[in-house]
C-alpha cells in the first residue's frame, strides 16, 4: 500500500484539473486511470488515413481558456507545450435545408449587421451587452458550490448591481426554454438558427428549462474567446498535461480500474484495485458516474439511502456518435462562406433540432438529425496533408432504447450493429451532401463510434450519453446529480465527487476538479488568492474585448 495526501481516480479533464492544481500546491498525488492513457474524452489519432490528425471524441476549448482551471494551469501547460489556434474572424454558422446561412462573427456587431430585422439587430447586441456585463457574476455561479454561502454571495450582488427585478430576470431565464427565450427577444428566426444547436453542447434541446440563460451565455462566451482548438490535436493538450503532473510529482497510474473506495479513520480512505491499494490522508476525489460512486464504489455502510436512491434514479441524456472522415480535398460547400468556418450546424434552429431531439426522446433515430460539422484543420492545418480536409462529424440526438426509425427506413431491431451504424452514417453523409455535394466521392478514409463505443471508452458515458447524464433542470445546477448529492464533498469522510455528472456540468472546462481542488487548498491553509484573481482575470478578459468591440 502506497500512502498519499489526494488520490484522484479518473483522468478526465476535471481528475487532470485537480491533481495538477492540487500537486501545485505542495500536496502528494496519486492519480488512477483504468484505460491505458490519460485523458477521458480527450484524444486525438490518426483514425482514418496517415496523416490526418482527428480530435477523437472531445475538440473545442473555449470553457476551458475561460474558466478558472486555465487561469491557473495555463502559463504552465503552455511551458509543456499547449498552443491554441485561433480566429478573429468567423466562429461558427447554421445553415438550413433550403442553404440559407447565419454567421457568427467574434465582432458580435458583424454579426449583428448580418440579421435581416433591423430591431434583431439591436436585440441582438443588447443581449451580448447584458451577458457581458454581469459575466464575472455568472463565472462565479459556475464556478460556486451552489449549496454552500457562495451562492449567497453571488445572489447578494447581483441584486446590489441589477436590483431584485434584475436579478429575478436572470432566475426567469434559467427557468426558460431556448426557444421560448428567442421568440420572446427576436422578431425573426436567424438568431434561433445560429445559438439554438449550440444548447445540444450543453445536453439540452431548443424545449429544455435553463436554455433562456444558456443561449447569450454560449453566444457572448464565443464571441469573446473564440473557439480555440490545440495546435496539433487532443493529444497535444494530454502531453502538456502529463509533463506538468510529471513536473509536480503527481504518481500516475493507468490501465487500473478502481473497484473500491472505501472510507475509514475520519477523513482517510483506501482506494483499491484488485490487489494494489492506495492510502489517501486527506481526500479521494472521483470522477466517476454516480451509479458508480453510491452503488459500486462506496461501501453500503457510507452512503445514506437517500444519495443511493439517487443514484439509482440518476437519468443518462440523449445518447452520441462521432463520425470521423479523411478528405482528397477542401469540403465542397455550396455556400463559399462556409470554407472559412470551423464548425457549421445543419438545422434551422429550434425547428428541426427540436424535433430531432423529441424523436430521439421517443426512441427513435431521427430522420434528419443535427449534425455537427467539424473542420478543425481551417484553423490547424497542421492536421492534414496540402489540400486535403477533415470531417468531424458530431450527432447529439440519438435515443437510450432503440424502439424504432423515424424515418421508416433502417432495422434497429438488433441494436447498433455495424450494418445499423453504417446506415444512419450514409444518411448524415446525404444531409452534408445537400450542402457540400460531391463529398462523398472526396472520403479517402472513414471511422465512427456509435453510442456503444462510447461507452465501452468512457463508463461515465452511460449508454452513450458524453455529457454524464441528463442536464434537465431537475438534474442539474442545484440538482446535479441530485438533490441530495448536489455537494461535490460527499457523506463518506474524505469523499468528493467530480466530473461531468456534478455542477458545474458537462463541458471542456474543468469546472468540478477546479472546484475542488480550491475547497481543499483552502482547507489545508495553503493560499487561493492567485487562482481567485486568475478566474476574474479570465472573466474580465472576455468583458473587455467584447465590451470594446460592442461600444466602438
Amino acid at each position: 500500500m502506497s500512502l498519499h495526501d489526494v488520490v484522484v481516480v479518473g483522468s478526465g479533464i476535471n481528475g487532470l484539473v485537480a491533481a495538477a492544481e492540487l500537486a501545485g500546491a505542495g500536496l502528494d498525488v496519486c492519480l488512477v486511470e483504468r484505460n491505458d492513457r490519460l485523458g477521458g474524452f480527450i484524444a486525438s489519432d490518426e483514425l482514418t488515413v496517415p496523416g490526418f490528425v482527428h480530435d477523437t471524441y472531445s475538440s473545442w476549448h473555449p470553457l476551458f481558456v475561460t474558466g478558472g482551471a486555465y487561469a491557473a494551469l495555463g502559463e504552465d501547460l503552455a511551458r509543456h507545450g499547449l498552443t491554441y489556434c485561433q480566429t478573429d474572424d468567423v466562429v461558427t454558422a447554421s445553415v438550413d435545408r433550403e442553404g440559407n446561412a447565419v454567421i457568427a462573427y467574434r465582432d458580435p456587431a458583424r454579426t449583428a449587421e448580418g440579421l435581416r430585422d433591423g430591431a434583431d439587430r439591436a436585440a441582438y447586441l443588447e443581449m451580448v451587452d447584458e451577458l457581458v456585463a454581469d459575466i464575472d457574476l455568472i463565472g462565479a455561479l459556475l464556478g460556486t458550490e451552489l449549496r454552500g454561502p457562495g451562492l449567497a454571495s453571488v445572489g447578494a450582488k447581483m441584486v446590489r448591481r441589477r436590483g431584485r427585478s434584475g436579478a429575478e430576470s436572470y432566475v426567469r431565464q434559467v427557468a426558460t426554454s431556448g426557444r421560448n427565450w428567442l421568440r420572446g427577444r427576436f422578431v425573426g428566426t436567424q438568431v434561433d438558427q445560429l445559438w439554438a444547436p449550440w444548447l445540444l453542447h450543453a445536453g439540452l434541446s431548443p424545449d429544455s428549462a435553463s436554455g433562456g440563460l444558456m443561449i447569450p451565455l454560449l453566444a457572448a462566451t464565443m464571441h469573446g474567446a473564440g473557439l480555440p482548438i490545440v495546435k496539433g490535436g487532443q493529444g497535444v493538450f494530454l502531453k502538456a498535461f502529463e509533463g506538468l503532473l510529471a513536473e509536480r510529482g503527481v504518481t500516475v497510474h493507468t490501465g487500473v480500474e478502481v473497484d473500491r473506495i472505501h472510507p475509514h479513520d475520519g477523513r482517510v480512505a483506501v482506494v483499491r484495485a484488485g490487489d494494489q491499494r492506495w492510502e489517501a490522508r486527506t481526500a479521494v476525489l472521483a470522477s466517476v458516474s454516480p451509479t458508480s460512486l453510491y452503488d459500486r464504489l462506496l461501501p453500503r455502510a457510507s452512503v445514506p439511502e437517500p444519495a443511493r436512491v439517487e443514484a439509482a434514479a440518476y437519468r443518462p441524456g440523449r445518447r452520441a456518435m462521432q463520425l470521423h472522415f479523411a478528405l482528397n480535398g477542401p469540403i465542397p460547400w455550396t455556400n463559399p462562406a462556409l470554407a472559412a468556418v470551423p464548425l457549421v450546424h445543419l438545422s434551422d434552429g429550434s425547428g428541426s433540432t427540436g424535433i430531432a431531439c423529441a424523436q430521439a426522446e421517443a426512441g427513435l433515430l431521427p430522420a434528419r438529425p443535427t449534425v455537427v460539422v467539424g473542420a478543425q484543420h481551417v484553423l490547424d492545418p497542421t492536421r492534414v496533408p496540402d489540400g486535403k480536409a477533415l470531417l468531424w462529424l458530431q450527432l447529439q440526438e440519438l435515443p437510450g432504447e432503440l424502439r424504432g426509425d423515424a424515418a421508416g427506413e433502417l432495422d434497429v431491431s438488433s441494436g447498433w450493429t455495424p450494418g445499423l451504424v453504417q446506415g444512419y452514417v450514409d444518411r448524415v453523409l446525404s444531409l452534408v451532401e445537400e450542402q457540400a455535394p460531391g463529398v462523398r466521392e472526396l472520403v479517402v478514409g472513414q471511422h465512427e463510434f456509435s453510442p456503444v463505443d462510447l461507452e465501452a471508452h468512457n463508463p461515465n458515458a452511460i449508454d452513450g450519453d458524453p455529457y454524464g447524464g441528463s442536464a434537465e433542470l431537475d438534474q442539474n445546477l442545484l440538482w446535479r446529480p441530485g438533490p441530495t448529492t448536489s455537494r461535490h464533498r460527499t457523506a463518506a469522510p474524505g469523499v468528493w465527487h467530480i466530473g461531468a455528472a456534478t455542477h458545474p456540468g458537462p463541458g471542456l472546462g474543468g469546472g468540478s476538479g477546479h472546484l475542488v481542488a480550491q475547497a481543499l487548498i483552502t482547507g489545508t491553509g495553503t493560499t487561493v488568492g492567485t487562482i481567485r484573481h486568475g478566474l476574474e482575470a479570465a472573466t474580465e478578459g472576455v468583458r473587455s474585448r467584447l465590451g470594446g468591440l460592442l461600444h466602438r
